[in-house]
């Protein structure tokens, strides 16, 4: 199973939401979609689930086009939507059972879905009566009911507390074992404990396609210090694997080296043979938050 995104351009009037973008996501990657608002990242989700059917390019689900076989395509994704949209008057498994009338599954894939979205004692309640947390996961518990090979999820995490986000972490996980997932999210860390991979969008453009392993190989060590006295740039060059020596001002300066070797030692090492002292000395190692400030702002 895989989804292949071809040159997708969507436009509202005068307003470009999507331009020219492209990329391949194939079966057992959990694929991370960051962006500013206003990114074109739920136009996107829309665009590959069906309900934006009117867009230039072209989408293929497994060699499939959106544009011609979305009933047949839609049977194989699984939609998380933002808004999260729920018959608030319908008790969790009356709601779950009509959704999965609609999809032919039998009553088994709801005990299923709601068990392993950690649902089970809420069964009985109306939708309406449950927490914002809970609220998501029975959308999260609609969206598994037929066993999708593809998941597509729209801030899949809004309003869990601390543990229930531990748990939905792990599942989106254990999901992307054997299915697809692509999730939308603003939260740099979800990415981190649940992703293969990144991609972001930038004024509907995509301005990264990251691994997140080859992202944090590639990542330099950046330490800044403040020394107690202001010295000349050239004495650093003593500093090995040193890369980058720029001033901050003042007597602040960011050295970016170019090896995962901790070298803090080595800086202080430095500051005692040249007379100095140590003000304050702090890691800003290149990660995930600082590439997309990069690229976004």
């Amino acid at each position: 199973m895989s989804i292949q995104v071809i040159n997708v351009t969507k436009n509202y009037s005068s307003q470009k939401a999507l331009d020219a973008v492209s990329f391949t996501i194939d079966k057992g990657e959990v694929v991370g979609l960051l962006g500013p608002n206003g990114a074109g990242k739920s136009t996107l989700m829309k665009i590959l689930t069906g309900f934006i059917a009117s867009f230039d390019g072209e989408v293929l689900i497994d060699s499939d086009s959106v544009q011609e076989d979305l009933v047949s395509i839609q049977k194989n994704i699984g939609y998380l939507p933002e808004s999260n949209p729920l018959y608030e008057e319908m008790y969790v498994l009356e709601y779950l059972s009509f959704i999965a009338d609609i999809h032919q599954v039998n009553k088994a894939s709801i005990l299923k879905s709601i068990e392993r979205v950690g649902l089970t004692l809420e069964g009985s309640k109306k939708i309406k009566e449950l927490s914002k947390g809970y609220k998501q996961r029975v959308g999260f518990a609609a969206a598994l009911l037929h066993d999708p090979h593809i998941l597509i999820l729209d801030e899949p995490t809004t309003g869990l507390d601390p543990n229930q986000l531990t748990e939905i972490r792990e599942l989106i996980r254990d999901l992307g074992k054997d299915k697809l997932v692509l999730l939308s999210t603003h939260i740099m860390q979800e990415v981190d404990a649940v992703c293969s991979r990144v991609l972001i969008l930038k004024e509907g453009k995509i301005v990264a396609d990251k691994n997140l392993n080859d992202l944090k190989e590639q990542q330099a060590q950046v330490i800044e210090v403040e020394f107690d006295y202001q010295i000349e740039q050239r004495l650093f060059s003593a500093i090995s694997n040193l890369r980058n020596s720029d001033s901050l001002g003042g007597n602040v300066w960011r050295l970016t080296f170019d090896t995962k070797k901790d070298m803090r030692s080595e800086i202080f090492d430095f500051s005692n043979q040249n007379g100095l002292k140590i003000i304050q000395l702090s890691e800003k190692n290149k990660n995930l938050e600082s590439l997309f400030q990069e690229l976004t702002n």
